[in-house]
């Protein structure tokens, strides 16, 4: 295991697409998390349905989840999908055969990577939403421990994220289909199905149980939260669901994808 993970990292440290990928995470949480704290901040003092205080800020912060999870999902696809689509596959079993290894050793790789997007998007969000709470709004708390413990779990969460990328990867080997479903399924279908389900109360425990409801309930805040209520898992829960899915994934790629003859 040592030798195949060895390899991972080397293949990561020479692949430059996912810190293009980093910088413009950081960027785009950084807009993003200034247009949210601005509407916060800025809002009417008798505006309803809006956090204040430690809300907003648990709020804002937990985008680095709620709407930068797309990034480290393709980061962690593109690291196997790579493989197929440079036809690099082929060498690499050849090196070490055991495709249960092979798998394993990407999913490990990925995490350090995955823990700089945590710490890339975190640094987003705090540049572009901290300010302007501390400014116009009820505050940054940033030395409350509800919402450093919520901030430090993201970067977690994050590289959870990059995990299920690779199994995502490992069950799409096809690299412009894993994109094209990993941007569907963040940016659209699940988001709606968690608004959809949080309308219904007798449903609305189900979407906690989806990836990203898992994930705001692993950091213990939601920013679907504004929109309607939302319900959190145990944090203790959160863990084993987001864990699940990885392994999911992963043995269903390895029983497919990494199954098959690879020429």
């Amino acid at each position: 295991m040592r030798a195949a993970l060895a390899a991972e990292y080397r293949k990561l440290a020479t692949t430059r697409l996912w810190w293009v990928l980093l910088i413009a995470m950081t960027g785009y949480l950084a807009f993003v998390s200034a247009a949210v704290a601005g509407s916060f901040a800025f809002a009417p003092d008798d505006a309803t349905g809006l956090p204040r205080g430690t809300d907003a800020a648990r709020s804002v912060y937990s985008l680095v989840n709620g709407i930068g999870y797309v990034f480290p999902l393709v980061i962690g696809s593109l690291a196997m999908t790579g493989e197929f689509r440079h036809r690099t596959i082929t060498q690499s079993l050849l090196v070490d055969p055991d495709r249960t290894r092979f798998l394993l050793a990407k999913l490990i790789a990925v995490v350090p990577v995955g823990v700089l997007a945590g710490l890339a998007g975190t640094v987003g969000v705090l540049i572009g939403g901290a300010p302007l709470l501390a400014w116009k709004g009820d505050g940054a708390r940033l030395g409350e421990g509800q919402v450093l413990v919520g901030v430090g779990l993201g970067i977690g969460v994050v590289a959870l994220w990059a995990m299920i990328g690779v199994a995502v990867g490992s069950v799409l080997s096809n690299q412009v289909a894993a994109i094209v479903v990993i941007l569907a399924f963040t940016q659209l279908v699940e988001p709606i199905i968690r608004i959809a389900l949080s309308q219904v109360d007798s449903l609305a425990g189900l979407a906690s149980y989806l990836p990203g409801g898992a994930a705001d309930s692993l950091i213990g805040a939601s920013f679907l939260s504004t929109t309607g209520s939302v319900d959190l898992l145990p944090r203790g829960v959160a863990a084993v669901v987001l864990v699940a899915y990885v392994v999911v994934l992963a043995v269903v790629g390895r029983l497919t994808t990494l199954r098959r003859d690879i020429g």
